[in-house]
This record gives structure tokens, sequence and C-alpha cells, in this order.
């Protein structure tokens, strides 16, 4: 498939699902906003993860980027049955709870850099760093280059001939312009939100987008 028709069948299969998330994101911020009598459900959020700091992040992305989407894959029968169904939720959960970490950092640097004023510039300066750098370079790529070797049953050797061509120039620029379908706008509202409960929505919205590239994946 050239990278022309996987870009369009990207397009395709994310615009929903994409629009469906946006949606669901810029409603919690809403509510956070707009709903008083939602401000405890958020306060409680945000003061875990004050209180735990990095250990919410591993354990909140392990779960909503690792632990549910595992059971979906597994409800959904899109497991490989060859594997061990516990040491692929062993991968899930550190890889994510790891991921967490390096997301909280992220965006504490990114606090440091541009404050955390809920300003129309200061969300677009983020959003751009997020995703025309961070996430274009190093998030997707090295996203996708993971779950590549998962499939490849963690042999290294399948592995690295699975990274020809076709994988560089085609799947990886696949993932990022999804990646950039979902997340520009998601990381827009999230980074409208107070510092304590940025990585709250963004576990969230995570929870679809690993969904999502699961079956971009296949498995």
């Amino acid at each position: 498939m050239s990278i022309k028709n996987s870009i369009t069948a990207a397009l395709k299969q994310n615009l929903l699902p994409g629009l469906v998330l946006q949606c669901f994101a810029l409603a919690i911020v809403l509510i956070y906003f707009f709903v008083p009598a939602s401000q405890p459900v958020y306060a409680w959020f945000g003061i875990l993860k004050h209180l735990y700091g990095y250990g919410y992040s591993f354990v909140a992305t392990a779960v909503f980027g690792g632990l549910i989407p595992f059971l979906y894959l597994y409800a959904t029968d899109r497991l490989d049955k060859t594997r061990s169904y516990l040491g692929l939720l062993a991968f899930y959960l550190i890889f994510w709870g790891l991921k967490g970490i390096e997301v909280d950092y992220f965006y504490q640097l990114q606090g440091q850099w541009f404050g955390y004023e809920n300003t129309v510039q200061t969300i677009v300066l983020k959003a751009a760093v997020d995703q025309f750098c961070y996430s274009a370079f190093w998030a997707a790529p090295s996203i996708t280059i993971v779950y590549l070797w998962v499939e490849c049953g963690y042999d290294f050797r399948k592995w690295i001939n699975a990274m020809d061509r076709k994988f560089f120039c085609v799947k990886i620029p696949t993932v990022i312009l999804s990646n950039w379908m979902v997340w520009i706008p998601a990381v827009s509202i999230v980074y409208s939100m107070p510092q304590d409960l940025q990585i709250p929505l963004f576990n969230l919205v995570l929870c679809f987008w690993v969904l999502i590239l699961a079956v971009l994946n296949k498995r």
C-alpha cells in the first residue's frame, strides 16, 4: 500500500473516533469550568496527582493505557493466542506506566518553558511543541516501533528485519498522521486545564488512542 492510500485509510478510520474523542475531552473541560458541582471530583484527582506525583502518573497511565485496552483486546479476541496473556499484560502495564512518567515530565517541562496559564498563546505554543516535536519525532515513532517488537513475538532478528523501508516510509507516517488527528485538538484541551489535572485528562484521551493504535496494528 502506498503512503497516499495509507493516509487516506487512516483519515477514514480515525475521523469519527477522533471527533468522538475530542468531543468527550471538551465535555470534561466544559464541565470543569461551568458545572460547580463537579469540582469535588476534579479536586480529588488533582489531589492524588499532587500527592503522588510520578507514582500517580505511572499507575494511572498503566491502567488507562495498558490495563483497559488489554481487557478490550482480550474481550474482542484480538490477542495473539500463541503468547502468554500474562506476559502481554505485564508489557502493557510497564510500557504505558513508564510512558506516563515520560509524559508527566514533558508536561512539567512545558510548564517551565511556557507557564500554566490557559491563554490562547500558551496553549498554542504547548500544542505545537507537543505535536510537531515531541510526538512527531519521538512519541508516535517509539510507540509504533515497540509495538512492532511485540507483534514480532519479542524476536529481535525478526523485529529488525520488519523495520524496512515500507515501515519507516508508510506505517510510521500513517501513525503520526493518525496521532495528529486525535491529539492536536486533544492536547489543546489538556493544556487548558490546571497543572494537576492535565495528566488525569491525558489518561482518559490516551485510553481511546491506544485502542485506535491497537486496531491499526492488527493485534
